[in-house]
């Protein structure tokens, strides 16, 4: 069984462990984390820091950080904008979060910079060095961490980081991104990169189709600041469902992402789960659960920031 590290809020796109709670405590749930930037109708998708992803459109609804951002009225462990971001939670109880570089990779030989959870959380949100094994295993390779998924420590070679992690604490070596935050690559022309957790997660994962969902099974078709990303769904047995309470950007069932509570009709939390729903159809807005109540399909990108090859992907809210 996945352990589905929760990738983060969606204010930032924020991602956390599978022991993550994808409904969150109801006080700290504030949106995406960290990446969120213009809301798709127009305004910027949420908590969109400099790395933050700009498609969320859970920026419509003001929400914060994913897992981890607090948005917080006080030190409260329930206040969690600031402690989770799109792969991680940051309460702010330790010291320096980034003892090395993810992006060039600055540690000593024999070891590599490694996204962690420097605050016992279940999400990324720090970096640290971390040893490699003496026959490291190579992307694509199954491998294994130390601990928990969100160690640091795992088996997968330099510039790797061991993925999808379940319950025996294995998963899948997957790349770190290259280049640098201003100008990130990925080596497979089939993955994006992803800055989650205020950049202290630096992915490339496979691309995917939102509306067709076409992602391995365990996973669902989840936003990115460059797109849709394969991801864990950490939405669990009992959540994830339209309308339901979510915290994080993979907190919700496939066909569905989190948004503000004001696109939801019904929605009893800071953020909840709604449908995608494709452009092309005759009558797009008949897929929304909340029409009756007004809800419609509309663009998933504000206006000219359509990304080629997602010009009919949408999502249900509230138009203002």
């Amino acid at each position: 069984m996945k352990k589905t590290w929760i990738l983060g809020t969606l204010s930032a796109f924020v991602f956390c462990s599978a022991a993550c709670d994808p409904k969150g405590d109801e006080e700290g749930l504030v949106g995406q984390s960290g990446t969120s930037g213009d809301d798709p109708e127009g305004e910027t998708n949420p908590d969109i820091d400099d790395d933050e992803d700009t498609l969320d459109p859970s920026a419509t609804s003001g929400a914060g950080e994913t897992e981890g951002e607090d948005e917080t009225e006080g030190e409260d462990e329930n206040d969690t904008e600031d402690e989770c971001s799109f792969l991680g939670c940051d309460t702010g109880e330790t010291g320096v979060a980034a003892e090395c570089d993810l992006w060039s990779q600055d540690c000593m030989d024999g070891e590599k910079c490694m996204p962690w959870a420097n605050d016992g959380g279940n999400s990324w949100n720090a970096s640290k060095c971390t040893p490699l094994t003496s026959a490291p295993d190579q992307a694509g390779d199954p491998c294994t961490v130390e601990g928990s998924g969100v160690s640091g420590v795992d088996s997968c070679g330099p510039g790797l980081m061991c993925w999808n992690v379940d319950e025996e604490n294995s998963g899948t070596c997957v790349p770190l991104c290259q280049g640098s935050q201003a100008n990130p690559l990925c080596d497979n022309i089939d993955d994006t990169c992803i800055i989650a957790n205020d950049g202290f997660l630096p992915l490339c994962l496979p691309n995917c189709d939102p509306i067709a969902q076409d992602c391995p099974d365990g996973e669902a078709c989840y936003p990115s600041e460059n797109g849709f990303v394969c991801a864990p769904d950490a939405s669990g047995p009992d959540l994830g469902g339209y309308a339901e309470a979510c915290e994080y950007t993979n907190a919700c069932d496939p066909s569905l992402l989190c948004v503000g509570a004001q696109a939801v009709p019904g929605c009893e939390s800071a953020n909840c789960c709604t449908h995608y729903c494709d452009l092309s159809e005759a009558e797009p807005s008949a897929l929304c659960g909340g029409v009756a109540q007004g809800q419609e399909c509309i663009s998933f990108f504000p206006e000219g920031q359509v990304i080629p090859g997602y010009e009919d992907v949408g999502f249900c809210t509230i138009p203002e």
